[in-house]
């Protein structure tokens, strides 16, 4: 069930109501009984498996709570791992690694006969995995306590506003603002409503504004020029924030108007000045759980600089795969990995400044220069996310080096208007985002805003969904994930 659908519309109609004429009891049981529903739409058959991750997870962690022996909890926390990422394994990465090994045995003369499956991938699979295995983990760790109420934690694992693309959420966090009794607040119904807004201006104005264009870039980019290219480049960028950040904040708008608070997941990254403070903005949920429950472990920065960069690498590496399983997102995990080691290098021993605003014209102009050859960096590898295959990214990183030999920005009839739309919608992008930047909040516009200045930014908001074009895309980028 798509959020920009007249199905999910219908749905938090009817979910809303009935939410808030029940006791606490009862709305946690009614928004598990709603979870289920809006996830079986997709399709009924993975409610299984999303039932046996949330039971493996309650059992188990109940288990370790009260065992006391060392090897008990550790075959206990491999037996949750085991289910969890076996799933995960056999649903996402089966194909990749099966097809993988042909590849290199035909290489050495070798023909294997392997069968190969075709699997439906579960919308979400990789959210919820995350999110139970935390759980468990934390458990383990004795950082969470391990909840006696199933329905709770059933609630925790399948709760529908964030289930399908996140924010990945902690127990910690989540699991006690289900455990409690919860009042919405008239501020919070408005704070809801306005993230939900801007959550579709960035989506349906933005995203799918941009969408025709990014898809016919990378379709066919030996029929266009560098320039052409290069643009689409700048316009899956912006495509991609607006559809992910869009999804989170009307995930959190939803999750609002119903007393629980969800964790932001973007803050303004394409703001950021270095590769480090951009994943400190980006997918936030993913790139705290990576560093936590995987580089921390593998040993972090304590083992040295040079252990440092290879963690760095192999949780990138990891977190590309995580994406999808493909070589393009191995590549676009390793190019982040390798960008953050260098990082840290350069930066070995230095003082690194805040992330406030510069106070002078000079430091503004350090800051746009940093920004400028972030963003850049980030655009690079966007080339290989959104690649079909690691084919079709050379094949456009070739196209666009001829910008190096020629000034070619002709666009042609197949991507025409590419550039003013690409104005328009970044445009767009960047003014909220600078907002949000100066005023360190979360939309442009909320109740501390004079009534006028409400007024006429709604309206805008409204009008350019008005004036916005039909859903060029009938899911959101990160559901395939």
């Amino acid at each position: 069930m798509l959020f920009n659908s007249l199905a999910f519309v219908v749905f938090l109609a009817i979910v809303l109501p009935l939410y808030y004429s029940l006791s606490h009891r009862w709305q946690n049981r009614f928004l598990v009984v709603a979870s289920y529903v809006f996830y079986g739409y997709w399709d009924w058959r993975f409610l299984a498996l999303l039932a046996l991750s949330t039971v493996t997870d309650f059992v188990i962690a109940r288990r370790l709570e009260s065992s006391h022996t060392e090897r008990t909890r550790r075959a206990l926390l491999l037996a949750s791992l085991s289910v969890n990422l076996g799933i995960l394994f056999f649903f996402k990465y089966y194909g990749f690694f099966v097809d993988s090994a042909i590849a290199l045995l035909s290489r050495v003369g070798f023909e294997p006969n392997v069968p190969l499956l075709q699997v439906v991938l579960p919308v979400g699979i990789s959210f919820y995995t995350f999110q139970t295995l935390a759980y468990t983990i934390d458990v383990y760790r004795k950082k969470q306590r391990a909840t006696a109420d199933f329905t709770a934690f059933a609630l925790y694992v399948s709760y529908f506003p964030q289930l399908v693309a996140g924010p990945i959420e902690r127990a910690s966090r989540l699991l006690p603002q289900i455990q409690r009794p919860r009042r919405v607040s008239a501020e919070a119904l408005q704070s809801g409503a306005q993230l939900i807004l801007w959550g579709f201006v960035k989506k349906v104005v933005v995203a799918d504004g941009l969408a025709p264009y990014v898809e016919r870039c990378f379709a066919h980019p030996g029929s266009f020029s560098a320039g052409a290219l290069l643009l689409g480049v700048y316009a899956f960028a912006f495509q991609i924030y607006g559809d992910f950040s869009g999804y989170t904040d009307i995930a959190r708008g939803v999750s609002r108007l119903m007393g629980i608070e969800l964790m932001a997941n973007f803050r303004q990254p394409y703001w950021s000045r270095n590769i480090t403070e951009f994943w400190r903005r980006w997918h936030i949920s993913l790139s705290s759980w990576l560093r936590d429950y995987l580089y921390i472990p593998l040993g972090g920065n304590r083992k040295g600089p040079g252990r440092q960069y290879v963690n760095l690498l192999l949780t990138m590496l990891l977190g590309g795969l995580w994406h999808g399983a493909a070589w393009t997102f191995v590549i676009w995990g390793g190019l982040h990995g390798a960008f953050l080691a260098l990082h840290k290098l350069w930066t070995r021993g230095k003082k690194i400044g805040t992330e406030g605003s510069p106070n002078s014209a000079g430091g503004w102009a350090v800051f746009f220069v940093k920004a400028f050859v972030t963003f850049h960096l980030v655009c690079l590898t966007w080339i290989f996310f959104r690649a079909e295959s690691a084919y079709d990214a050379r094949e456009y990183l070739y196209a666009i080096m001829g910008l190096l030999f020629s000034v070619d920005f002709s666009i042609g009839p197949a991507i025409r208007g590419l550039p003013q739309t690409l104005l328009l919608a970044g445009g767009l992008v960047v003014l909220l985002d600078a907002i949000c930047w100066r005023k360190d909040t979360e939309v442009p516009v909320d109740q501390a805003s004079p009534l006028w200045v409400r007024t006429v930014m709604y309206a805008i908001a409204l009008l350019l969904l008005s004036f916005a074009r039909e859903p060029s895309s009938d899911t959101f980028i990160y559901f395939q994930f």
